[in-house]
């Protein structure tokens, strides 16, 4: 295990610092003060450039601030420090000094957030521009009596400059800041109170912010220097926010270097959260560290970060405990997409994958070329592109899966006999209500439900969000195509027999689900019996295997 006491105390090489609590508070307090906040920069610009700055198009933004940064008062404060972190339009030192009273341009560039323009008189009315990106962040209280804290949080996130922000390829040990992976992960986390929390990888905190709310302690470990000292940085600049007590770090988080769960290894924890570097880079021979982009690269072939982590992550879990990760797989020719991670899951562990989407070879090298700016150098995205092809046609990919990973650790002493509950591996690729974290531990309950339940004895109700559709041709008698469909959550479609139908129409309580399958046995059997010859038990076994699916998938919930 590494030594924490560093990442705690001290700071690193071109990172903001944080050991200077004076300038943190003054530089929250003036953040504060000029509304720095979601809210307050979606109302500076205005829906549209808002919505533009979320696809990383500055130039909306840069129009929308124009006429604010010429006037007086908090508009103009608040257009300076957009224009500044958002924008990386650089701002003079007589702005900044004005925007940020407390802090000032002098205790920014004191703190690593700021520099000055080459060129610039630093000691006069030069040019300043952001030496890093400074954003709010933050969500709404998730309320419920099984959170450390119900409340919502508005928090500033530091991290390095975005491709979209500076000229040139990214620098190898970039630390990313908030992007689409990490809210991913954020939205898919189930939320409980836990005693241990870790977050793999935590990159700028991110994952930590939102385990903070509802986790006792939370360790997080990272193999980049710069990042756990971004993550402090923000962990100290939020302090109030997050609950922390800025003289006593220690007390509720650990930050460790270190790779994969080397810096965890003999320990046990209630949730475990990872948005690993899990994109899938060729690998050359004598390649250094140095070479990689450690935010999105592990430096292993293939996809064997994400398969390793799958596979070791139970060791590191109390019993009950859950991991929920996101990865990447590889889909050989003439396989189906589940055939790798279903070899990776433990048969002593409950796993859960939900693909989310699978593009070719071709598709998935232009996007991580283009994210780390890669493809301004013509020459090098030849090469880099040609050498992402050849790296999976070495392995005979088709084609490269994304999704949402859970794993859990059985609590009942069931490890060691092949018999997990939950063993899940599915396709979702249309959109789906978010946050979907509450609804996926909602489908864990009803599994643990129906292992622990006699389903024949249960009373069911229709959940509140399901509708049902039927399809006939003109002048049909009957329904050809009858679908009950699910309006939050994962909106699942379900295609239903007529027998199902009929059973999902008489489910309001009142009879258990062996009383409604022995009416429509008795019902269907008088009307087949003879020619058909129906079999009553067969038909029993198979209708109440469906409406076990029902239950697991929540069109059906159990009355009490």
């Amino acid at each position: 295990m590494t030594d924490s006491t560093l990442f705690l105390t001290g700071n690193t090489a071109d990172a903001p610092r944080s050991d200077l609590p004076g300038l943190l508070g003054a530089l929250a307090a003036d953040l504060r003060a000029v509304d720095y906040t979601l809210d307050g920069v979606a109302g500076l610009l205005g829906e549209s450039a808002y919505s533009a700055l979320g696809r990383d198009q500055i130039i909306p933004a840069l129009l929308a601030t124009e006429s604010a940064a010429r006037g007086e008062g908090t508009a103009a404060a608040l257009a300076a420090v957009v224009r500044l972190w958002l924008l990386a339009e650089p701002q003079t030192q007589a702005t900044l000094d004005a925007a940020l009273p407390g802090i000032r341009a002098g205790g920014l560039v004191e703190l690593g957030l700021l520099e000055p323009v080459p060129g610039a008189d630093p000691s006069g009315a030069g040019l300043f521009q952001a030496k890093a990106d400074l954003r709010p962040y933050g969500w709404e209280g998730a309320g419920g009596e099984d959170t450390v804290s119900s409340g919502g949080a508005e928090l500033w996130v530091a991290s390095d400059l975005a491709a979209h922000q500076q000229a040139g390829v990214l620098r190898h040990d970039h630390v990313l800041g908030i992007g689409q992976a990490s809210t991913t992960l954020v939205q898919t986390t189930i939320r409980r109170h836990v005693a241990r929390a870790l977050d793999l990888g935590t990159g700028c905190g991110i994952q930590s912010f939102h385990l903070l709310h509802h986790a006792e302690h939370v360790t997080a470990t990272d193999i980049s220097e710069r990042a756990l000292a971004f993550t402090r940085f923000n962990l100290l600049l939020n302090a109030e926010a997050l609950h922390l007590d800025p003289g006593n770090l220690e007390q509720r988080v650990s930050l460790r270097l270190g790779s994969l769960l080397e810096p965890v290894a003999a320990e046990e924890f209630d949730l475990v959260v990872s948005n690993p570097p899990f994109v899938i880079t060729p690998r050359t021979l004598g390649e250094e560290a140095s070479g990689q982009f450690t935010y999105r690269d592990g430096g292993l072939p293939g996809d064997e970060i994400v398969s390793s982590l799958v596979r070791d992550l139970p060791s590191v879990l109390a019993p009950g405990g859950t991991a929920q990760l996101l990865g990447n797989w590889e889909i050989p020719a003439g396989t189906e997409w589940h055939h790798r991670p279903q070899s990776w899951a433990s048969p002593d562990a409950d796993a859960w994958f939900i693909q989310r989407e699978q593009v070719s070879p071709e598709q998935y090298a232009e996007t991580w070329l283009q994210d780390a700016s890669e493809s301004r150098d013509r020459q090098h995205y030849r090469d880099a592109y040609a050498a992402y092809l050849a790296d999976f046609a070495s392995r005979n990919v088709a084609g490269i899966g994304f999704g949402m990973i859970w794993l859990r650790k059985p609590a009942d002493g069931a490890a060691g006999t092949g018999a997990a509950r939950i063993s899940r591996f599915e396709e979702i690729t249309y959109p789906i209500e978010q946050p979907v974290g509450p609804h996926l531990g909602a489908a864990v309950e009803r599994s643990d439900w129906l292992a622990a339940h006699s389903l024949e004895d249960a009373h069911l109700l229709v959940a509140d969000d399901v509708t049902e559709e039927r399809h006939q041709r003109p002048g049909a008698e009957h329904p050809g195509v009858i679908l009950l469909r699910q309006g939050a959550g994962l909106r699942r479609t379900n295609l239903l027999s007529t027998e199902l139908a009929g059973f999902v129409s008489a489910c309001d309580g009142d009879l258990s689900v062996g009383q409604i399958i022995g009416a429509l046995a008795a019902l269907l059997g008088g009307s087949l019996a003879g020619e058909d010859g129906f079999d009553g038990d067969a038909f029993r076994a198979a209708l109440l295997t469906e409406v076990g699916n029902l239950v697991r998938d929540g069109f059906l919930l159990p009355a009490s």
